[in-house]
């Protein structure tokens, strides 16, 4: 249940940030700072209940900041059209490894 708030989170905190892409242009509407603000509300109160739930505290930290970085560098290139270039993809390919890599050395260090 922690890892389904801790997903919760990262939603919260992908579409807070690809917002704040919206209202730093001179069009901005008022409703679009409130997905911003409620959107940040939102995640950190889901990560507050994701290490209520158990999950560790290094643990959700990586997989909601590398997740959110994956998803939101993926979002500016197909929403917004920046550019990702193949060194940025390979970045991408690095954080997931390395968010990968904590999840099952935490898990294996459970077990043990």
């Amino acid at each position: 249940m922690g890892y389904l708030f801790l997903s919760l989170a990262i939603v919260g905190e992908v579409v807070a940030t690809s917002f704040l892409k919206v209202t730093s242009g001179p069009d901005a509407r008022w409703w679009q700072y409130a997905v911003v603000v409620v959107g940040y509300v939102f995640a950190f109160a889901m990560l507050s209940q994701s290490l209520g739930r158990g999950v560790p505290l290094g643990i959700a930290y990586a997989v909601w900041a590398g997740i959110g970085v994956v998803l939101v560098a993926l979002i500016s290139w197909l929403v917004f059209h920046e550019p990702l270039t193949l060194l940025q993809l390979g970045g991408i390919v690095l954080v997931i490894g390395g968010v990968t890599m904590l999840e099952l050395g935490g898990r294996h260090e459970a077990a043990t």
